[in-house]
């Protein structure tokens, strides 16, 4: 029978939003195409992953090993070339993250196997699948499909797909031996590099105030950075803003920056080019304020608010400090 493995991604002992996004859309596929869904947990000391696991997939695939204890390219393609070659199933998924970024080519490039990167669609159109890409800086949104014949590997983009809560699987849990041997490996894991104090990851956050061009000038970001603290929220921004060198690449919302799902997304003083549309269209709720009642971003909100937002923003805030009193 055909198979889908999702290539599960975690971190110090939790698994990454993005794992739970590709099992949801792989389960969707192999629906569509009468596969089944597996997904391959490589590790150390992970069977509690695994059990969580389970329900997602018809099994887990688990391949346990000291050498694998934290993330490796090169133990992960030594691990995966054997697993995919003897399993062969009809589509590998990756995340399209930095781990992700570092060893699918390489892996793909091995295997002789079609890659196709940082995908936001994934459709099964009949013997191969149909994948849509951004292009030109997020302007273009391309369909496109392998050349060669499958099997075939994606690294699908954080965030593209929505997580949608299904009847649990009666999944099992598969331990494999390890390929793995003592011969030495030309990098080696050091440490782990925290994010400097202060920094805040806005994909993590539930609540996200996000500022545009509107602002005006850097000095005026602590009207906006206010309300987010006020809410317990993030700040976050429009590309302008970090062209401007006013808040930093990390809080970027859009196609050349991070794609956000926040339960609350606040987009203030930004007009919803669809380049920043597209990295926060995933939000729970919406809510915009800008001045021009025709900004596009009006066109996704839920909530809108057209007016002065250095008027409006200060009296929401206070609104909600004395709420919390």
């Amino acid at each position: 029978m055909k198979e889908i493995i999702v290539i599960a991604e975690h971190r110090r002992g939790e698994l990454r939003d993005v794992t739970w996004e590709m099992l949801s859309k792989g389960r969707q596929l192999a629906e569509s195409m009468g596969a089944e869904l597996g997904v391959a947990l490589l590790g150390k000391g992970v069977n509690p992953l695994a059990e969580a696991l389970k329900p997602k997939a018809k099994r887990v695939l688990l391949i346990e090993d000291p050498r694998l204890e934290a993330f490796n390219a090169e133990t992960y393609k030594k691990v995966l070339t054997q697993l995919i070659t003897e399993r062969k199933p009809a589509l590998t998924l990756i995340g399209h993250s930095a781990m992700g970024m570092d060893f699918a080519p390489r892996l793909a490039a091995h295997l002789k196997m079609p890659l196709a990167t940082d995908c936001i669609g994934i459709e099964a159109k009949g013997e191969t699948f149909a994948l849509t890409r951004q292009i030109y800086g997020g302007k273009v949104n391309a369909e496109v499909s392998f050349l060669k014949k499958g099997p075939y590997m994606v690294t699908v983009r954080p965030g593209a797909f929505p997580v949608i809560e299904k009847d649990p699987l009666t999944g099992e849990i598969v331990s494999l031996p390890s390929p793995l041997t003592d011969e030495g490996l030309a990098r080696r894991f050091l440490e782990y590099v925290e994010a400097a104090a202060g920094e805040v990851d806005i994909t993590q956050a539930d609540i996200l105030v996000s500022v545009g061009r509107g602002i005006k000038e850097a000095e005026n970001i602590p009207v906006v950075k206010e309300l987010a603290d006020a809410l317990g929220g993030a700040l976050a921004c429009s590309r302008p803003v970090v062209d401007k060198k006013w808040l930093p690449k990390g809080c970027q919302v859009g196609t050349s920056g991070k794609t956000v799902k926040p339960k609350v997304y606040i987009a203030v003083g930004i007009s919803g080019a669809f380049q920043h549309v597209a990295g926060m269209k995933g939000a729970g709720t919406t809510i915009a304020i800008n001045k021009d009642p025709k900004a596009p971003i009006f066109s996704v909100a839920q909530y809108g608010i057209v007016g002065d937002l250095f008027k409006i923003v200060p009296v929401i805030k206070d609104k909600i400090k004395e709420l919390k009193k």
